[in-house]
């Protein structure tokens, strides 16, 4: 089928849609500590959800994880930063100096055109925990101001900025499971609004006692592995890490001979206002957000290849998540090669959005399909092609990532081969 996108340029005022590229990956997550080792794992079919060592999961009915292990702040990182930098701050310095080098963007050149555009959920929260429970079992005589420095949300990107230079816009955003897809959307408004010449985009997360207990109380959490789609998932798995990419628009990237990796076409969303923490029952959410996208990007369902779905690995998700695919595609969701990275790495919350959104871009890059791991029974009703436990080889066009986080916060992306 042609490709009935329109050949954006720039100088167009506003409105006008510049072609948005991906020209630097980066990640660090607990299958991998760069894009190539990722690359190699998700086609693996390689898991890495087991038992939680970060801190005690004694008395927890779930007690598994997917960790990020033995993660040090970069040796570069000036004093000051590495006073304050929480766990989820080092992630994001990891994948953004990944990416950077990658994109060979030069931050220096022209820094106030440079945005910065991050999600997460935790910020600094696994840090400040640690200094309550040192001060209330009297390993602390005082708080000190530097570990509870980076204990808000938004410090992540303001270290970021710090350690690299960044002095464009800026936005550190939290809208639950959707918050780093959703900073990849509004990076790719930047850009095409003229804001910024490019944006590093993505998100962090780390796994805390507060998030862990808190899923834990609502029963959300599976006692083994997550199975998503599978007849027998029962929650579930948490994880943590960090995903980012740069982003520009493909004129910029041709003028720099930068190496194209994807192109971001657009992203839709919506808010179900239903429920704290439970999808839509009718999936009217998830429906809204992938068809805006895909009218945004006017691409047809048809010309879709892939979808990475949100599949947590939840009883409800999974069903309302495979109706709506069947809503959204029609006909054409029987062909769809879908799945769920969660079974390999976990849910990482703020992060996952941009986790798998270079899952994709790798999918897209590279012609594969990563597979739902730990999909060992077809759900009766999870009958689409979900790829279990073992990557496929497919020449791709255009996916959609999507991410569904609590309070009904839905954003799918589409992306294209670059």
């Amino acid at each position: 089928m042609a490709d009935r996108r329109p050949s954006w340029s720039a100088g167009g005022g506003l409105g006008a849609q510049l072609r948005v590229v991906v020209t630097g990956l980066g990640t660090v997550n607990p299958l991998a500590r760069s894009v190539p080792e990722f690359t190699a794992a998700l086609r693996a079919g390689a898991g890495a959800i087991g038992p939680l060592t970060l801190f005690d999961p004694t008395g927890y009915r779930s007690q598994v994880a997917a960790e990020v292990k033995g993660i040090t702040p970069p040796a570069w990182l000036p004093a000051p930063l590495r006073r304050r930098a929480s766990r989820a701050d080092i992630f994001a310095l990891v994948a953004v100096e990944q990416a950077l080098a990658a994109s060979a963007l030069d931050v220096a050149a022209a820094p106030d055109r440079i945005g910065l555009a991050l999600g997460g959920t935790t910020g600094g929260m696994l840090r400040a925990e640690e200094c309550l429970r040192d001060r209330i079992e009297g390993r602390l005589a005082r708080y000190r101001a530097s570990p509870l420095l980076g204990t808000p949300i938004s410090t992540s990107a303001d270290v970021v900025a710090a350690a690299f230079g960044t002095a464009g816009p800026r936005l550190m955003l939290s809208t639950a499971c959707s918050s780093s897809a959703n900073a990849l959307g509004i990076a790719l408004d930047w850009i095409r609004l003229g804001r910024a010449d490019a944006v590093v985009a993505g998100g962090t997360e780390s796994l805390c006692r507060t998030t862990f207990a808190g899923f834990n109380a609502l029963h959300a959490l599976s006692v083994e592995p997550c199975r998503p789609f599978d007849r027998r998932r029962n929650g579930l798995s948490l994880g943590e890490g960090a995903a980012i990419v740069v982003l520009e628009s493909a004129e910029r990237a041709a003028r720099r001979g930068a190496r194209v990796h994807a192109e971001l076409v657009s992203y839709g969303t919506s808010a179900d206002a239903h429920h704290l923490t439970a999808p839509h029952p009718d999936g009217t959410g998830a429906v809204l957000a992938m068809s805006r996208a895909l009218a945004r990007g006017r691409l047809a369902p048809e010309e879709i290849d892939y979808v990475n779905a949100h599949g947590t690995g939840t009883p409800m998700n999974d069903v309302i998540e495979t109706a709506a695919i069947k809503a959204v595609f029609g006909p054409a969701a029987r062909r769809l090669a879908i799945s769920s990275t969660k079974g390999a790495i976990g849910h990482t919350l703020g992060a996952a959005g941009a986790i798998e959104a270079l899952a994709t871009i790798l999918a897209l890059r590279d012609g594969f399909v990563p597979p739902t791991v730990n999909l060992e029974e077809a759900d009766p009703d999870c009958d689409l092609d979900f790829v279990p436990l073992r990557s496929r080889s497919a020449a791709l066009r255009f996916a959609v990532s999507n991410s569904y986080g609590f309070g009904g916060n839905n954003t799918a992306l589409v992306l294209g081969r670059g």
